[in-house]
């Protein structure tokens, strides 16, 4: 079956339940980056990524990675770094630095899937108050952080960066913390990695991922701009 291609504005997104298996959770080609098109994508389970040169893919994986704020492992090594105070934690301070560091090669790939279009989608989904950012500083230096979208009481995590060892667990950490806080049940990180894994996160099915959507959406989550909160 061709994959489905959003040829305007108006073209909706096809059922997640139609996503391929090979590669895994693509659902979807095509379309543009505006918040309408993203916060439509991310309230039905789907999730833009692509490379320059490629037309917009839409992902939809089965299974997902999520973390339960409730459920964050943290260890003792980390909670050692996590007590030192050689470090300062912000909260949609630095939206644009984020988003450019993550773009920034990684290893030994020259390339980077932030292209100069996801960078412009998602800072204006930031001006709107629906995404957001946390941030690491040493000594006045950005050391790591993340971003992610936020719908009712659903954060959709999406990239995460680290010049210094740990700075994006520590990110990571306080997010959760925040979010835990918060009331918000449920974070989004997409495809599995260890180093989530390490954390706590876990992988449950593209349905059972649809059906905590349909429970998360309408409740109401924490107004922007984001604060960091002591407690």
């Amino acid at each position: 079956m061709p994959l489905p291609w959003l040829d305007s504005p108006q073209s909706s997104f096809p059922d997640i339940g139609l996503a391929l298996a090979d590669p895994n959770g693509l659902l979807a080609a095509g379309g543009d980056l505006s918040p309408q098109r993203l916060l439509e994508a991310y309230s039905s389970g789907i999730f833009p990524w692509f490379e320059e040169g490629q037309p917009v893919l839409w992902w939809s994986p089965d299974p997902r990675m999520v973390l339960f704020p409730g459920d964050l492992r943290v260890s003792k090594s980390l909670q050692k770094t996590l007590n030192k105070p050689y470090y300062t934690v912000t909260l949609d301070e630095s939206f644009a630095e984020v988003i450019a560091c993550c773009a920034q090669p990684r290893g030994d790939s020259p390339g980077t899937w932030i292209t100069a279009q996801m960078k412009t989608a998602y800072t204006q989904l930031f001006e709107a108050g629906h995404a957001h950012s946390v941030e690491v500083w040493r000594d006045g230096v950005l050391i790591g952080g993340l971003y992610g979208v936020a719908l009712g009481q659903l954060f959709f995590g999406e990239s995460m960066f680290s010049f210094e060892s740990n700075a994006s667990k520590i990110a990571l950490v306080n997010l959760v913390k925040h979010l835990h806080q918060w009331n918000y049940k449920l974070i989004d990180c997409q495809v599995s990695s260890e180093h989530l894994e390490s954390l706590g996160a876990i992988e449950i099915s593209r349905e059972e991922f649809r059906q905590q959507l349909h429970e998360l959406l309408p409740r109401p989550g924490k107004t922007a701009p984001w604060k960091i909160d002591t407690f």
